[in-house]
């Protein structure tokens, strides 16, 4: 049986360096490019012949259209519907990241730190730009709810400050860890598979179950990641 974190290793397929600097492009940049050209090919095959009465297959992305767009009216408010090709982006992203690496000998760029810390920086990077934008400095009350004394300034700023820089990484810790344990015992049962032959069929079959479970699971994980994202930036244009 193969290690079962082998499947998590970066390993370069264009080696590339500037001074001491490795920007080779790695098994981990390749499925983040085919996160974006997978998902953009789909949408537009799905959207290829749009009827009034929609078909399947445009009935997935107008389905996603208004499961975004309701997040955003739900949490932001109606103003927050210009943020829709933002939040839109994100969701598809981390679903397809998710199910891509589903596949064998695939890679799950969503169950590295770097990866997925990286993108939840760019969503919290976002959230203070707008943030700032909309309320300019009075963004800063941010660290000092409404209400508090500002007596209590120096012990409830370092606290709300903490909170907020916290946010990413939660989004990472969360969506790292459900994509890593799934892809173990996936792996794991998939070894069983091949070291018990015929007798097999069991954990063949249980591996298909676990395999539909992934599948629920890779989205649900961009589900919840893109409705913390929609309560973060939320919190970034509202008062508390």
């Amino acid at each position: 049986m193969s290690n079962p974190m082998e499947q998590f290793v970066i390993k370069p397929i264009i080696p590339l360096k500037v001074g001491d600097v490795d920007i080779s492009f790695t098994n981990s940049a390749l499925f983040m490019v085919l996160a974006v050209v997978v998902s953009t090919v789909l949408l537009g095959l799905c959207l290829r012949r749009r009827s009034i009465v929609p078909t399947v297959a445009q009935s997935i992305p107008e389905s996603i259209y208004e499961f975004i767009s309701g997040l955003l009216k739900e949490n932001v408010g109606v103003e927050g519907l210009k943020y829709f090709p933002f939040i839109f982006t994100l969701f598809l992203f981390v679903a397809f990241g998710n199910l891509l690496g589903l596949f064998p000998y695939a890679f799950t760029f969503t169950s590295h730190l770097t990866a997925v810390g990286s993108l939840s920086l760019i969503a919290l990077l976002f959230n203070v730009v707008i943030g700032i934008k909309k309320k300019k400095l009075g963004w800063l009350r941010t660290f000092l709810p409404k209400g508090i004394p500002f007596a209590l300034a120096p012990l409830i700023v370092p606290i709300e400050m903490i909170s907020f820089l916290s946010k990413p990484f939660s989004l990472t810790v969360r969506l790292v860890a459900n994509m890593t344990v799934g892809h173990i015992m996936l792996k794991i049962i998939a070894g069983f598979v091949v070291a018990l032959g015929f007798a097999g069929i069991v954990p063949v079959l249980f591996n298909s179950c676990i395999v539909c479970f992934e599948i629920f699971i890779a989205l649900l994980q961009a589900f919840i990641y893109t409705v913390l994202s929609c309560i973060y930036l939320g919190d970034a244009l509202h008062e508390h």
